[in-house]
C-alpha cells in the first residue's frame, strides 16, 4: 500500500490483519525501522538466523512505515534476505509513503531495490492510497478550522 500521509494504510492494514486473525491465520505487525534495527542487532549477536525463522511461523506479516528511513548496506542486505524467504510463499504487506518509482531513495544499491520490489509486487495487490491527511482533516474539525480553507 503506498499513498501519503494520514490516507488510511496503516488502518487498513491492521484492519486486515485482524480479520486474518479472526480466520484462524498468525499475523505479526512490526514497523521497518523496528525490524531493521532487530535485524541488525540480531546480525551483531551471532544470532540472525534464530530471529529470521521466527518470520516462518506467521501466515502474514506487516510492515508498516517504509520510506522513512533510508538503509545502509547491511540493513537492505538483512531485509532483502527476510522479504525473499517469505516471497511466493507467506503474505507481507507493506506500507510506503513513497512509490515504487522512488525506493532507489531508501536503498543504497540500484540492483537490490529492483530485486526486493520485484519479489514484493509478485502475485500481489498494488492500492494505492490517495487522498488527503484523515489525521489532518479530524484535528482541523476539532479546532473548528475548515479544511478546504486551509489547503487552498
Amino acid at each position: 500500500m503506498t499513498g501519503n500521509p494520514g490516507t488510511g494504510k496503516t488502518h487498513t492494514a491492521i484492519g486486515l490483519g485482524i480479520k486474518a486473525c479472526e480466520q484462524g491465520y498468525r499475523v505479526l505487525y512490526t514497523t521497518i525501522p523496528y525490524l531493521v534495527t532487530e535485524l541488525k542487532e540480531s546480525n551483531s549477536k551471532q544470532k540472525l538466523r534464530t530471529y529470521q525463522k521466527r518470520f516462518e511461523k506467521y501466515d502474514l506479516i506487516i510492515a508498516d512505515e517504509f520510506g522513512y528511513i533510508s538503509f545502509d548496506r547491511e540493513a537492505t542486505d538483512l531485509l532483502f534476505t527476510v522479504l525473499s524467504l517469505r516471497a511466493s510463499q507467506k503474505s507481507t504487506i507493506i506500507t510506503s509513503n513513497l512509490t515504487f518509482e522512488r525506493w532507489d531513495e531508501i536503498f543504497e544499491d540500484a540492483a537490490i531495490t529492483s530485486a526486493i520490489v520485484d519479489r514484493l509486487t509478485y502475485k500481489a495487490y498494488l492500492i494505492d492510497m490517495e487522498g488527503d491527511s484523515y489525521r489532518l482533516r479530524e484535528t482541523l474539525r476539532n479546532n473548528g478550522t475548515d479544511f478546504e480553507t486551509v489547503v487552498k
